[in-house]
């Protein structure tokens, strides 16, 4: 028995034992055998990043989000974003704008006719808002879904065309502002203003984003809106302190005249006044009905009106600057100079009128150039050893202002062009005008003229012919003068990072020969329909309302005839 044990115990180890292999077997034939796969080394696709971006989002911050490369991060308006103390965590405000195209009489309204339009469909302009996707998304996170018809999506791209074609009105983020579009008020607050209250601005949404990286978060912008990047500045039209405004400061004081435009002109970082007339120590006591030769000077004095309402940059090239020749020229450089007040246009030669006015306010370069065009001979203009207003030298101010924009400078320049009576520039006036903004000019403005003139977009450029007065004493009331020689234009301009994004057309009126005052909404309807029309805009102006033209007094002398100030 043991020995089959033995045996049985042997038997099972051996079949337990590896095989060798067969050798006699026949090979298989390739064609007939199964291949073996081959195995490819397994490429690692990393899980997708934990992100999420509402579709309120804005295409600029969500583009600054993405361009800041997290991982793991959740961008939303704020309500939707669940707070984890676990993620490093950073709010935005975004502000949003009510716009209108440009040709808009119309200056504002209140929150409440805004928030009615919105819930009620209560259309502020008989027409539902235009705005893209995000931008409804948005604000339904202040005020709930709009109301039926209240709203139309339009993309981006197309927004600005759409509004002009319909005269429609729009809301859109702060940083798609432009020249084109007019930002209209509500309850008074603008974010180009200086004034502008953030805290009592209905139009701003609150966004989270949430992330597990906090290494970058602190490096980019909180808002669209940083008001220490927006620089305002203010240019008017012709002042010429002589004859019956003269008269008047005399005996009602220098600072007369600005009296009740004073504040709007200080408010401006930059008040630009284009003063034509020569500042002479012995300039004879004014009179208000001058006759014979248009030779004007002005009171040293009157410097005051200037500083009283914030001049921070005097044109000099009035076709008057050299009235009182070399010696009145250089009288008037020297008190700018005493007071501080740069100059452009005009100097004491010929490179010192060249040379442009430069400033940078909150960040934002601003340069001024300016010439003058009438005819040398009648209106000397400065040459190499003669004071002067600068000669209108095309070539070398194209040069210029491209060699400004390159530096980065946003460039206005200006023009005392040919003096006309008329809301239509003459087809050089247009020409020369085109040429500089062309070259560079965000900026062509006219000082020249009495009579407001029309004004137009010209490639990336806004162009005004003319302003109109400033202090100046037309009145109407002599029968060369056109109907609406009273009506000025204070043109305010918004410039934000580098650029200009809006116009402002400010409107007055004159009173009392020298004293202008700001227009009541009815003359500033009327006056705006009436330069929207003449600028081609008409198909803009739905509803034309008749100038309001106020019964002239004509000025009478004995009333103003007081003890004189000096």
């Amino acid at each position: 028995m043991k020995k089959l044990h033995s045996l049985f115990i042997l038997l099972l180890l051996i079949s337990c034992s590896p095989q060798a292999p067969n050798n006699l077997q026949s090979p298989i034939s390739p064609a007939t055998s199964t291949p073996i796969p081959t195995l490819e080394p397994i490429a690692f696709t990393p899980a997708p990043s934990n992100t999420h971006i509402g579709d309120s989002v804005p295409t600029s911050l969500r583009a600054q989000v993405q361009n800041l490369n997290l991982q793991n991060f959740t961008l939303d308006a704020s309500p939707f974003v669940e707070s984890n103390p676990s993620l490093s965590k950073k709010k935005f405000q975004w502000v949003y704008a009510l716009v209108a195209p440009f040709p808009t009489a119309t200056d504002g309204v209140t929150l409440d006719q805004l928030h009615l339009a919105w819930t009620e469909g209560k259309l502020l302009n008989g027409m539902p808002l235009l705005m893209e996707a995000s931008t409804r998304d948005a604000l339904t996170v202040l005020w709930d879904a709009p109301a039926s018809l209240s709203v139309r999506i339009v993309s981006t791209g197309e927004l600005l065309d759409q509004a002009w074609s319909e005269s429609a009105w729009a809301i859109i983020p702060f940083e798609e502002l432009q020249p084109k579009w007019k930002v209209l008020t509500i309850d008074n607050q603008s974010p180009i203003r200086k004034n502008f209250d953030l805290a009592s601005y209905p139009l701003v949404v609150d966004f989270t984003l949430q992330s597990s990286s906090n290494s970058l978060l602190s490096n980019s912008p909180i808002s669209n809106h940083d008001p220490s990047k927006l620089t305002t500045v203010i240019l008017t039209g012709v002042t010429a302190l002589v004859r019956a405004t003269a008269v008047t400061m005399e005996y009602k004081g220098a600072t007369y005249p600005g009296e009740k435009i004073r504040d709007v002109l200080r408010e401006a970082d930059i008040t630009h006044i284009s003063n034509e007339i020569p500042f002479f120590t012995g300039c004879e006591f004014p009179k208000p009905d001058a006759t014979g030769p248009l030779v004007f000077c002005s009171d040293p004095k009157y410097i005051e009106l200037l500083t009283d309402v914030g001049a921070d940059v005097v044109e000099l090239t009035g076709n008057h600057f050299a009235d009182r020749g070399a010696q009145g020229m250089l009288e008037t450089i020297e008190i700018y100079n005493q007071h501080h007040l740069p100059y452009f246009g005009g100097g004491a030669d010929l490179q010192d009128s060249l040379e442009p006015a430069l400033f940078e306010v909150n960040g934002n370069k601003i340069a001024f150039v300016g010439c003058n065009k009438p005819d040398v001979d009648r209106f000397p203009t400065a040459r190499d050893f003669r004071p002067g207003a600068a000669p209108c030298d095309f070539n070398y101010l194209a040069g210029k202002i491209a060699e400004l924009r390159a530096q980065g400078y946003v460039v206005i320049s200006t023009f005392q062009w040919n003096e006309s009576y008329d809301s239509r520039p003459s087809p050089q006036q247009m020409t020369d005008f085109r040429l500089m903004a062309e070259s560079g000019a965000s900026i062509v403005s006219g000082s020249q003229a009495h009579y407001p003139q029309m004004m137009e977009f010209y490639d990336d450029a806004f162009i005004h012919y003319g302003l109109g007065n400033l202090f100046f004493d037309q009145m109407g009331d002599q029968s060369w003068m056109p109907p609406g020689i009273r009506r000025e234009f204070y043109d305010r301009y918004v410039i934000y990072d580098g650029k200009l994004i809006s116009v402002e057309l400010l409107t007055g009126i004159l009173e009392d020969y020298s004293r202008p005052r700001l227009m009541t909404e009815e003359e500033r309807a009327g006056f705006l329909n009436d330069y929207f029309y003449h600028s081609g805009w008409t198909s803009l102006v739905p509803t034309p309302v008749p100038t309001i033209t106020p019964t002239l007094t004509p000025m009478s002398i004995p009333t103003i005839m007081a003890t004189p100030k000096q």
